[in-house]
Parts: structure tokens; sequence; C-alpha cells
């Protein structure tokens, strides 16, 4: 099996003129950008979300003057897009066409991130089909007066509230493959467990000791840049610190904790573009869309540096089946 074609080719930034006339000719595109330029497109095959940030063909950057589009090959026949509210997304994987793949941009912080990223994993036929997209977000300056957006081409319509899905049809003997690159692993902390699924915790377990979570981090100067990890059969899943709360003693997260499982602190990384650059080399085939964690590119100072040469939009958490934090997602289209 091999890649079909090369996301230098496919995935790049345009200006607002360049992305309408793509939508005028009737592509199929997923977009990110600010929400003044998402809003002034006209009608067609595409969904998009919002956000500032990028990695382009010359590395990561910030702008709000153009708009990351991403092409969908000649391999996608068919597309149908749709905005779920909470209530119909877990229906999501049972809308989607039999041989291709859906894309799904969630609005950070809101009702439907948490239902999804809690209960993603009890949706009908959710890992029978691929599943892949991001986490819309702002500038990290405007998190707390700027509400990220998500956009339905086809309507012209957007939400705060909703997400946005795009559900591919493939041709025959076409598959969708979903990857991720994690550069984190467990490091060789104490354990640590919780009580019940949450976005936010004041108490955890460390080694079976119900302790102030908050307190903890900080009286053993732990990086709180680093990702919990939790190890599901040798597959790393991040869990991201969002901020540590001095006032409520609270620790929240850019996804859920859950009970039963262990995490630790993840071994730090020395070298993002180096890391980036080694773990890319291991896939095999061109991904065809590529999104990376706003997290890489702040704590990586990936601004005008490349990941191994795979571009598109800088997100608030990346879905491949289930919410994640800190990776790269990617989808590969393979021909048996």
């Amino acid at each position: 099996m091999n890649g079909l074609y090369t996301i230098d080719e496919t995935a790049k930034l345009y200006t607002i003129d360049e992305t309408a006339k793509l939508i005028v000719s009737g592509k199929n595109l997923l977009l990110a950008g600010d929400e003044t330029l998402l809003q002034e497109l006209p009608p067609g095959r595409w969904i998009g979300g919002t956000s500032p940030y990028f990695i382009g063909a010359h590395g990561g950057v910030m702008t709000s003057s153009r708009i990351f589009v991403t092409v969908l090959p000649e391999e996608v026949v068919d597309i149908s897009t749709h905005l779920y509210d909470e209530s119909e997304l877990p229906e999501l994987a049972s809308n989607g066409p039999e041989n291709g793949f859906t894309f799904l941009i969630i609005p950070a912080f809101t009702s439907i991130h948490r239902s999804f990223a809690e209960n993603v994993h009890n949706y009908p036929r959710i890992f029978e089909r691929p599943l892949l997209g991001w986490v819309a977000g702002v500038a990290l300056e405007d998190i707390r007066t700027i509400r990220p957006k998500v956009f339905d081409g086809r309507t012209g319509k957007s939400s705060a509230v909703r997400a946005a899905a795009v559900h591919a049809r493939l041709k025959d003997h076409v598959a969708a493959e979903v990857g991720i690159v994690n550069l984190f692993c467990q490091g060789s902390g104490p354990e640590i467990t919780v009580e019940r699924p949450a976005f936010s915790c004041r108490d955890v377990y460390i080694n079976g000791d119900r302790t102030n979570f908050a307190a903890y981090i900080l009286n053993n100067k732990i990086d709180a840049r680093l990702p919990l990890v939790a190890d599901y059969y040798g597959a790393m899943v991040n869990v991201s610190v969002r901020e540590i709360d001095l006032l409520t003693c609270e620790v929240n997260f850019y996804a859920p904790l859950f009970p039963d499982v262990i995490y630790r602190f993840a071994s730090p990384i020395d070298d993002y573009e180096a890391a980036f650059s080694r773990e890319i080399q291991k896939v095999r085939g061109t991904p065809a869309v590529s999104v990376n964690c706003i997290l890489n590119y702040v704590y990586g100072r990936l601004e005008g540096k490349r990941t191994g040469g795979l571009v598109g939009p800088i997100t608030f958490g990346e879905i491949a089946y289930r919410l994640l934090n800190q990776t790269l997602v990617y989808m590969i289209l393979r021909r048996a």
C-alpha cells in the first residue's frame, strides 16, 4: 500500500480571495483561520474552524490575514457537512460512509468539547470508521474574551457551541489511515490516578495517597509544560495542564483525566524540532491532512520552524478517534 499524494501540493496558506476561488471551483476543503476571514467566504463544499496559528511551508507562523487550506484529493468522491449539537454527536460515526472518513472540528472550552472528550468512547461504531480532526481556538491572549467558532460552508452557518463535520466517501480500494506523532512517553515519576473523569481536579492519588495536585506540582517543582501520559497498551496518550489555579487550588486540563487509568508526568524533550523530525521519519507514506497542538507550538518554540515537512493548523486539541493533547495527528490515504 502506498501514499497517494504530497501534502505540500494540497495544503498551504492562502489569501481570502484565493480561498474563495477554490470554493467557487467546487473543491472539497478543510479551512482554518480568523473568524473575520471565514465568515466572508462564499458557501461551498467546506468546513472550517478558528485558529491564528499554523505550520506553513516555511515553518510556524501566527497570522490573521491568511487562511490555511487543505484541499481534499480526487480520491474523495463525495462529502456531506453537518453542524452537530451535543445531543446529535453520538451519531457521528454512524452517519459516516462505509468507506471513507469523518473530519470533525469542535470549538474549545465548550460543553460539546467536554461532552465529546468524556463520552466519545461510548459512541456507536466510533472505532469502526476513521475519525480525526481538531479543536478550534483563538489567539492565546484572547482566550478569555473571544469564543472559538466552527463553520459549515455548505449552509454558511457558524457556531460557538456546535461541532462541524465532514463525512467524506472515498473511491473503492482507497482507505483512510489515522496516525499520531507523540513525542512524549511516561517518565519515571509516581503513579497518578483520579476518582472521576474531569477537565479539572483538586485532589488526586499519588501512589495511592490522596494529595492536592496543585500543591504537589508546585512543591516538587514539576515542569507543568510536560503532559500527563497514560499508557493504553503501548499507545501513549497525553493530557496537558492548562493552568494551575492558586485561588481554588485546582489544576485545569485541555482534556479529561479518567479513573482506572494510571498517569505519570512525561519525560522532558530537549529539542522539539529534532524530535519531530525523528518521529515523522517513522511515518510510512505522505499524510494528506496534518494538525499539531498549540502547546507543541509554544513550548517547542515552533515559530519559523518546520515539523518534518508536515503542514497544517495549530490546534487546541487534536482528534484521532478521541481527544488528544500535545500530539500531531495525520491521515494517510492508501490504495490497497
